[in-house]
Parts: structure tokens; sequence; C-alpha cells
């Protein structure tokens, strides 16, 4: 391609752009049509098909941006623009302070954290919401815009089922309330204390400081198991003696150290009983009730005192013993 080539190439280009810009500006203006196509589409060339002097170029263009008459069509929306801006504003305001003042009235009546929590931002996304709306009304046709957002609504349930189905278990797990917040649970295989009910996420923090969040489908799917949910728990050990040991002695034994955890509850009493004949052992079972916040406390130390009780009066703990019978074989004869 020649140098003459390449003017005509990008004459030819600069037309094309030219004649898409007086397309536009017509199609947003209507009265930008009647103009003289050499003004507007048209602005780089003469008419022959040549490039322009510069300072013609500069006037057609400076025409072309006149006609468009943007300042004056901003001018005229900026009230509108400033409305708008002052709706939206309003709404984040108000529905932030609603936010505030249903918290803090479920707070007074001792409503759930996770329940009123949960309600407040709900409410507060649907006022906000509405003040939005209510600003893109001024700009779009808003019915258009719901049948829009309807059919997007569609498109975007179908490919996020897994977050919808999230978001219901949510709500249906602050409608039935299997657990509050602070109770000490076992979902989807963790065990730790709820933390906080969330919209798609529950979060719970383990004994050892982990902080696990587990989704609300995988909870509503599976067993839920809730430690806090009554006062009292029943706290169950085995201690195993062995079969040379006089049993009624370490029953009383094991009794003494139950009577002397504080954290273990008179009613009910303490139960203790021969639970089985294992191969190595007598096993003894002991039931006793403490409040659900002590259990672990009680478990521990029943452990350790019942350990040293059974030292203390010469009473033994067996481990699992092999006998070992090693035959020999028959001596063949010659």
């Amino acid at each position: 391609m020649n140098a003459g080539d390449s003017v005509k190439f990008l004459a030819v280009d600069a037309a094309a752009l030219s004649g898409a810009l007086s397309q536009a500006a017509s199609t947003t203006d209507p009265s930008a049509s009647s103009t003289d196509p050499t003004t507007t589409s048209n602005f780089l060339l003469n008419e022959s098909g040549g490039f322009e002097e510069p300072k013609k170029v500069i006037e057609n263009v400076s025409d072309w941006w006149t006609e468009l008459d943007l300042w004056n069509r901003f001018q005229s929306k900026l009230p509108t623009l400033v409305l708008a801006a002052v709706t939206v504003a309003l709404g984040y305001l108000v529905s932030k302070l609603v936010f505030h003042l249903i918290e803090r009235a479920m707070k007074r009546r001792k409503v759930d954290y996770a329940v009123y929590h949960f309600i407040a931002r709900l409410i507060r996304f649907v006022i906000f919401l509405g003040f939005l709306l209510n600003a893109l009304s001024m700009f779009f046709n808003v019915s258009t815009l719901w049948a829009t957002l309807g059919a997007a609504g569609v498109a975007i349930a179908l490919g996020l089922q897994d977050s919808v189905s999230q978001f219901v278990s949510g709500i249906q797990i602050l409608i039935n309330r299997p657990f509050k917040t602070g109770d000490y649970v076992e979902v989807a295989g963790v065990q730790g204390n709820i933390a906080e009910i969330g919209f798609m996420n529950t979060i719970l923090i383990t004994l050892d400081n982990k902080r696990v969040i587990v989704p609300n489908s995988d909870i509503t799917k599976n067993h839920i198991t809730n430690y806090s949910a009554e006062s009292c728990r029943r706290v169950d050990l085995t201690f195993s003696i062995s079969y040379g040991d006089d049993i009624a002695r370490a029953k009383a034994v094991v009794r003494k150290a139950a009577e002397a955890c504080e954290k273990i509850l008179r009613d009910p009493a303490p139960e203790i009983v021969v639970g089985a004949h294992s191969s190595s052992s007598i096993d003894l079972f002991a039931r006793v009730w403490c409040l659900s916040k002590d259990y672990w406390d009680v478990f521990f130390e029943m452990q350790e005192t019942v350990k040293l009780s059974f030292d203390a009066n010469d009473i033994h703990i067996p481990f699992e013993q092999v006998d070992v019978h090693i035959v020999e074989p028959p001596v063949k004869k010659e």
C-alpha cells in the first residue's frame, strides 16, 4: 500500500467514524437530523472528499458539539439528578435508623440476637430498596424495570440454586430455632458454640477457639445435637477394676468421689452399678448429673479423683493381657 492509498484509507475510516457519531447525535436529539451533512457527518472531509483545513475541522467539530447541546441537557436534568441522589441518601439514613431502632426494641424484650439481627437486616434492605426504586423511577419506567428484574431473577435463581437453598435454610433455622446464639451444638459434623446465624451461613466457635463457617443448607439437611438445650446433663463414666477386687468396696469409693464433687447434683442422686464383665475387668458405670455448663469440669474431676482413690484403697485398674501359648510341633519318628 503506497502513501496515496493510505491517505484514502484513513479518509474513509474518518468518514465512517464521523457518520456513526452523527447518527448517535441524531438519535439522541431529533433536531440534529435536519442539519447539513457536510457539517455533521463529514466534519473531517470537504465536499470533494479531501481533508479539510485544520481550522475548518475545528469549526466543524465545534458546530457539531454545539448541536448536541449536552451542557443544556445536563443543566435541565440536574435538579432530577440531585433529587435522586438525595432520595438514595435519605433511604440509606432511614434504613440504618430503623435497623438500630428494631435492634434496641428486640434487645429490650430479650429476643435472641440471631433472630432480631436477621429481621433488622431484612427490614433495612427492604426500606433501602424502596427508596432506590423511587429514585430510579425518575429516569426509567419502573414497571418495565420490574419486568426486567423478574426475568433476571429467574435466571439468577436457576444459576444460584445452592445460594437460594442456603438463604431459605437460614429462614427455616430462625423460625424453628433448633439453637440460639451461645449454645454448644454439633451440626454437620462440627462441634462448637453458636456465634452468629446469618442469611447464608452459621458461624461456630470451637472449644480450641477456631472459627468454623457452616452453610445453612448443610445444617438443615443433617442431624442437629444441641448440648445446651436442657439445663442439666448426665455424665456417663466407666471405671474398670480387676476380678480379684472387692466390688462393694470399689462402688463405695466411686460413690464417695461423686459426693465430694461440688458440681455434681444431689437430685437425681449419683448411680453406681456394675455395667459389664469384660475380658480382663469388671466395669463399673457411674451416672451423675450436673448443670450443662459444668459437664466437662465434672468429667475431668471424676477421672482424676477416682484414680487417686483407687490407688489409696489398693483397688487395681487392670489392663488388657494376652496369654500366648507356644505349642511345639510333634517330633517325627524315624
